[in-house]
C-alpha cells in the first residue's frame, strides 16, 4: 500500500495529539469493521473559533495521520467552518490515501462534527 510522504510525517509525527480535559467539545466514532476508534476534543473562544484541538486514536497509520491532518486544518478557524470540512479534503490535504484507507478520514471528519455538535449543544 502506498502512503504519500504527508501521510506518513502525520502517522510518524502527529500534531495536536491528547487530550484536552476540560473540553468545550468532544466527539469519539469508531469503525467496527477495521477497529479504529477516535476522539476529538475542542477549546472555542469568545469569537466561536477553535483555540485549541487535540485528538486520541487508536488505529491504523492512515487513522493517525487523518486525525492529525483535520486537527491542523480546524485550528483557529471558525466552528461553523470547521463542521464543512468533508473526508475529501482531509484526503486532498494528505496528498490522496489508498482507496481502502478512505474510510479513515471519514471517521476524523465525523469525529470533529460530532464534537462542534457537543459543543453546540452544552452551549444551549
Amino acid at each position: 500500500m502506498d502512503y504519500t510522504q504527508k501521510v506518513i510525517e502525520n502517522y510518524t509525527n502527529p500534531q495536536n495529539t491528547g487530550v484536552i480535559e476540560d473540553a468545550d467539545g468532544e466527539g469519539t466514532v469508531g469503525n467496527p469493521v477495521c477497529g479504529d476508534i477516535m476522539t476529538i476534543y475542542i477549546k472555542v473562544d469568545e469569537n466561536e473559533n477553535i483555540e485549541d484541538i487535540k485528538f486520541s486514536t487508536f488505529g491504523c497509520g492512515a487513522a493517525i495521520a487523518t486525525s492529525s491532518m483535520i486537527t491542523q486544518m480546524a485550528k483557529g478557524i471558525n466552528i461553523d467552518e470547521a463542521y464543512e470540512i468533508t473526508r475529501n479534503d482531509v484526503a486532498e490535504e494528505l496528498g490522496g490515501l489508498p482507496a481502502v484507507k478512505l474510510h479513515c478520514s471519514n471517521l476524523a471528519a465525523d469525529a470533529l462534527q460530532k464534537a462542534i455538535e457537543n459543543y453546540k449543544k452544552e452551549r444551549n
